[in-house]
């Protein structure tokens, strides 16, 4: 029981080579043991339940269903054992549903044994390395690897080797209005643009600057000079506000970058001002505190 602990939450890469999860030394149930590869039969493979995409490419599913024709299928589909000649998707969809669409009968398997919470984490982390993940699934699967599979945030980025100010911007798209985030999805906005329009408050005004940035086709340069202004418009400092010279405001833009966060800066013309440092929670801002340490 303590080995099967020791197994959970140790990432992709540990739970496939786990000795717990590759049992070859005799056929548990059905035709074929767990740790081997076979060609499975598709009708006898479950959709997975973990599945954090929601959207799948019909056109690229259709050309990977060309390739499938042409080339075969080049690297097989994971899946678990769930009893005798039954089995359950474990990463693989696209390659599962683009040989349905070719009429294949069959599609070659690793067998693997694995848990509900193993099943979730191999999934997300599979899926987190995809190359055409749009950046609200990245933040979604960021989201269930933190609440579902119990992870802090610098956990999180061991697991992934992603940086944790990586991980906070991504999370951070998540408090966007539905709109932003579809319109993310949907790739009719850059990842760049939802993060300047994450220092706006008012949700309305998002909307209305993401309908801007559609109609108007506004570059990433212009939605942060747009932020800008109406953000120093909305402040109201103690001192006159005056335009902030390049020299000064690009090494702030930097350490918003280093930071994972939004950092403001006003400064009158004497040169006198502050810097104020945005933060989402306690944990935030202890992030935040040890990368200034």
């Amino acid at each position: 029981m303590n080995t099967k602990k020791k197994a959970l939450g140790r990432g992709l890469d540990a739970i496939l080579r786990s000795p717990e999860t590759d049992i070859t030394s005799k056929d548990i149930s059905g035709n074929y043991v767990v740790g081997a590869i076979a060609n499975l039969g598709i009708e006898k493979i479950e959709a997975n339940p973990f599945q954090p995409r929601d959207h799948f490419d019909d056109e690229k599913i259709a050309e990977l269903a060309e390739s499938i024709r042409k080339q075969g299928i080049i690297q097989p589909i994971t899946v678990r054992k769930l009893g005798y000649d039954k089995y359950q998707l474990i990463s693989g969809e696209r390659r599962l549903r683009a040989a349905k669409l070719c009429g294949h009968t069959e599609i070659p398997c690793y067998i693997r044994v694995a848990n509900d919470e193993q099943m979730l984490e191999m999934a997300l982390i599979e899926n987190i390395h995809r190359k055409d993940l749009n950046a609200i699934e990245i933040a979604i699967s960021y989201q269930r690897l933190i609440e579902e599979c119990q992870l802090t945030h610098e956990k999180l980025s061991e697991r992934i080797s992603k940086n944790r100010s990586t991980i906070t911007n991504y999370l951070r798209l998540l408090k966007l209005p539905a709109e932003v985030q579809l319109a993310i999805r949907d790739n009719k906005i850059s990842m760049g643009h939802a993060r300047a329009m994450i220092n706006i408050i008012d949700q309305d005004e998002q909307i209305r600057l993401l309908r801007r940035i559609i109609g108007n086709d506004l570059s990433v340069r212009q939605v942060e000079e747009y932020v800008r202004k109406i953000t120093n418009a909305s402040d109201k400092p103690p001192v006159s506000a005056t335009q902030i010279p390049g020299h000064i405001l690009r090494p702030v833009e930097a350490l918003g970058e280093k930071l994972g966060t939004g950092v403001n800066i006003r400064r009158n013309n004497n040169g006198k001002g502050n810097i104020v440092i945005s933060f989402e929670s306690d944990e935030d801002f202890l992030r935040i505190m040890g990368i200034l340490d």
